[in-house]
């Protein structure tokens, strides 16, 4: 008897955006009128459904919209896209989206995530590159060495260090370039894939959720609030902590299970696979680490740390990310005297090998475009609003974790839920007398959770990369799940009590 195949990220993608579009016919659209700050003519910018209008860049302007943010984060760029209007509400003519939407939508994804297709294809053709001169089977034989009875630091480290890029400047895509480099790692150190796979992005995932300085998220919510974003920094601290040690400890005890036992792995049938997906089958353990594969090595380790000193403090992003990562490649094919010929065939291989990765990173954009041009995100955030008026503290702020797990699906831009939903959401808190910053962790914790499992975020890309499936991977993940949902309700209403 055969047994079922779980459909592919693609067809999951495809299925998800059927279902959208079928929403768009049950769910009314309507939305808020909008408010941008226009710095060549220091002025606010009002649209609503039919018109824009110019008004005073003043305080007075703000509070006469019922919104309470402080002119100068305007003014100085803090909020620099354009925000959800409160009690502005109203319902549209319906745009529901038919075939041709749901057919275009992909396509449309594609042309959107452009950049961060972009910067996979050019990761794949560096590590084409890479693989061609022989450095990664001498790094690896090198570093299985090293760390031989001692992986596990492994795991800690890497988890923590992508944690801690996450929680101060929103490390997540940017992971895509770690994934074909760290799990061959992980694989020479007798661990499986799904460890490696789990370390970079659960790392990603729990420090973006307890975001600390995040400019892309803790910053920009708080300004939208009309709060500090100091306020409630020693919670989030502690979520922090908290919930990267519990994932610290579930990854070390399912590492320790598998190198025990290999057959103990979630992904065992595929172990072969894997292996030869990385070229680990055909890796020569013998190859020396001249002094030639030492420099190639340094060039390779140089382009993430360009790219993340790039980001975090030369507000750079995909573009002089993915020239970063262009340059370091042919730099490489220097020094290694590849042939021109030789270089461009390994450069295309290695971009060919990632071409399904960028494809889902695309059709998952067009999900959201077909939500966007459906006019339903706005109609939620709404009924969500009228919902969430008058509950007992305690239970206001657990049904705002998940209200916002929900928005997280129909909003995956971080910054741009933010805008939207703070102004509408934020002064609910006054109600309810809890403080504003609450609002925030809700805004931070439940997409934050919901990321580990969303089909639109990045897990179906990531597990494309190692050719895992997605239903592998709910089985691995669904019980730390659990665990990190009950602590973030726990934790959270111990702070409002």
């Amino acid at each position: 008897m055969k047994t079922l195949k779980f459909p592919s990220a693609q067809t999951i993608l495809f299925i998800i955006a059927g279902f959208v579009a079928l929403l768009t016919w049950v769910i009314p659209a309507g939305k808020y009128d909008t408010l941008a700050y226009n710095k060549s003519e220091k002025a606010f910018i009002k649209t609503d459904q039919e018109h824009s209008v110019n008004l005073p860049a003043t305080q007075e302007t703000l509070e006469h919209l019922n919104i309470n943010i402080p002119l100068e984060k305007f003014t100085n760029g803090d909020i620099y896209k354009p925000i959800g209007i409160p009690d502005t509400y109203k319902k549209l003519k319906p745009n529901p989206q038919g075939l041709k939407a749901f057919i275009t939508a992909p396509v449309k994804g594609i042309v959107a995530a452009a950049d961060i297709i972009f910067l996979i294809l050019i990761i794949g053709g560096l590590i084409g590159v890479m693989n061609k001169t022989g450095a990664f089977d001498a790094g690896i034989s090198w570093l299985s060495e090293i760390l031989k009875g001692r992986a596990y630091i492994l795991i800690i480290l890497v988890t923590t260090l992508i944690a801690i890029g996450g929680t101060t400047f929103g490390l997540a895509e940017e992971t895509m370039a770690f994934f074909p480099i760290l799990i061959p790692v992980f694989i020479a150190a007798k661990y499986d894939a799904m460890v490696g796979l789990a370390c970079i992005f659960l790392g990603s995932a729990i420090g973006t959720m307890c975001s600390t300085i995040n400019p892309f998220s803790t910053i920009i919510a708080s300004d939208a609030a009309g709060i500090n974003w100091t306020t409630g920094l020693t919670n989030r601290l502690i979520m922090l902590v908290t919930c990267l040690s519990i994932t610290i400890i579930y990854i070390l005890r399912y590492a320790r299970r598998v190198k025990q036992d290999p057959t103990k792995s979630i992904i065992y049938e595929q172990k072969e696979a894997i292996e030869k997906l990385f070229g680990l089958n055909h890796m020569d353990k013998h190859t020396r680490l001249t002094t030639k594969l030492k420099l190639i090595l340094g060039v390779f380790s140089l382009c993430f740390i360009i790219m993340v000193v790039g980001v975090s403090l030369l507000d750079w992003w995909f573009i002089e990310m993915t020239a970063v990562f262009l340059l370091g490649a042919i730099i490489i094919g220097f020094i290694a005297k590849l042939k021109e010929y030789v270089f461009v065939e390994e450069f295309v291989k290695g971009a060919a090998s990632l071409l399904s990765v960028a494809f889902i990173v695309g059709i998952a954009r067009g999900v959201t475009i077909i939500m966007e041009d459906g006019f339903i995100s706005d109609t939620i955030l709404y009924h969500a609003s009228i919902l969430a008026e008058g509950m007992n503290k305690g239970v206001f702020t657990n049904v705002m974790l998940f209200v916002y797990s929900g928005f997280s699906f129909f909003m995956p831009s971080s910054s741009g839920m933010a805008v939207l939903t703070m102004p509408v959401m934020a002064p609910l808190a006054d109600t309810v007398n809890i403080g504003r910053e609450t609002i925030v962790d809700t805004y931070q914790y439940g997409p934050g959770l919901f990321f580990l499992i969303n089909p639109t975020g990045l897990i179906l890309a990531a597990l494309a990369m190692v050719k895992i499936g997605f239903n592998k991977w709910l089985k691995f993940i669904t019980p730390l799940l659990v665990v990190l949902f009950l602590t973030t309700m726990l934790l959270l209403t111990l702070s409002v009590y």
